[in-house]
């Protein structure tokens, strides 16, 4: 499968590189010596080295302040069913074996999923079963799901509820026409270059640079100077991390408490999620959010456990934990927005990415990080992976998940 999508999604979360913290803004006045020195900067600052991210990727804690997501009391335990994979998978031209492909493609993690067992499972390069991992703008799918918790609880009233409503202090800002439906569908009409240049000097490296590698400012502190429209709110599909940072703002207004909190109260405790997850922050406590658009670590079967709560339309181990309208309402493309633009062949609905003239679906983050779900096989598989560089490879992994999927096809 050749998936193209167009130029401004191809940077599928934050990314930043190898900076000095000579180039970085002087952090404010809150300040933490722990996550201020210049060791820990410049930890962050290359956290993305491609010979040590197999670590990094687990180990993001340790670099950056976090607000843990609580597990489950009564964990959600998985039944196996495995499976032997004998079959051969394309990578660059080449036909290679299952261990082959997984190093090939510098996997960390793999798990599948159908019809609510394990069917494989494989732990790679340090990672185990109780090691929280990167999953980057998978995170924004995450976001996704609170949504449709707060929608349902009355938090929100309606998705197209004004971002202002919740957010005043944007009132001056370019999102001050945005409805929230636009941002769960990256089409505020906001200037935002999403642009991946290693070593460049981008929009979104600055922002980066700045918010998670010196704590200078925060994300939603630069959304309240993005003043610059390229396009009419809801008209223009344009993939930003900003619009998610700002959703995940609102979030937080519209409940009244962390989106760490709210997320183990409303998702990852009833789901009976089985390990503690964490966000990662964009400041040291108690000034620094969530990093709402790409922060999110967890462990792959907790990922699994999440992917099948979608694939079971929104019920976990039995209990509806969302709601089931919500997860075809932001899953399913709507009529109009089956492609992200002209020339892609690939949708986005509300924060998932989604294919047309299929019923799958999925979350994407950068260095290769997904979660696929195939309904009409009943499969979930989840991958984890520290690639050398932050995109590509999205035709060899879709390949695969179809190849895998189209085992237990009827």
């Amino acid at each position: 499968m050749t998936l193209k999508r167009n130029s401004s999604a191809l940077a599928i979360a934050a990314i930043a590189s190898f900076y000095s913290a000579s180039c970085l803004a002087a952090p404010g006045d809150h300040t933490e010596e722990k996550w201020l020195s210049d060791t820990m900067i410049n930890a962050r600052a290359n956290m993305f080295h491609p010979d040590l991210n197999y670590l990094t990727f687990q180990a993001l804690d340790k670099m950056f302040s976090s607000r843990v997501v609580e597990a489950s009391s009564t964990p959600w335990r998985f039944e196996e069913a495995p499976i032997e994979i004998t079959e051969t998978f394309s990578m660059e031209g080449k036909e290679l074996s299952l261990d082959g492909f997984l190093e090939s493609t510098r996997t960390n993690g793999l798990l599948i999923i159908n019809d609510g067992k394990i069917a494989y499972e494989r732990y790679r390069n340090g990672l185990s079963e109780t090691q929280q991992h990167a999953v980057f703008s998978v995170s924004k799918s995450i976001i996704s799901i609170l949504i449709g918790s707060a929608v349902e609880d009355g938090k929100i009233a309606s998705l197209d509820d004004m971002v202002i409503d919740y957010l005043p202090e944007l009132e001056k800002s370019g999102f001050a026409d945005t409805k929230v439906i636009d941002l769960l569908r990256m089409r505020s009409g906001v200037a935002w270059n999403e642009h991946y240049e290693f070593g460049g000097d981008t929009q979104l490296t600055e922002v980066h640079d700045n918010s998670l590698v010196a704590y200078a400012y925060r994300w939603c502190d630069y959304a309240e100077t993005s003043s610059e429209k390229l396009h009419e709110p809801g008209t223009q599909f344009n993939y930003s991390t900003l619009d998610t940072s700002v959703l995940g703002c609102l979030l937080e207004r519209a409940v009244g408490t962390t989106v760490a909190e709210y997320m183990s109260e409303t998702i990852w405790q009833p789901a009976g999620m089985e390990s503690d997850g964490f966000w990662i922050m964009d400041g040291p406590e108690p000034v620094g959010n969530e990093f709402y658009g790409a922060g999110f670590n967890a462990t792959l079967r907790d990922l699994g456990r999440l992917g099948l709560m979608m694939l079971d339309k929104g019920q976990a181990n039995g209990t509806q934990v969302i709601p089931e309208a919500w997860v075809a309402e932001s899953t399913v493309s709507d009529p109009g927005y089956e492609y992200t633009s002209e020339d892609a062949d690939i949708g986005y609905q509300y924060q998932w990415w989604t294919l047309p003239e299929s019923q799958a679906y999925a979350a994407i983050g950068l260095y290769n990080q997904f979660i696929y779900i195939d309904p009409q096989s009943q499969t979930v598989i989840v991958k984890l992976s520290h690639t050398p560089e932050p995109l590509g490879w999205d035709e060899a992994n879709f390949d695969f998940f179809e190849k895998i999927s189209g085992l237990f096809a009827e």
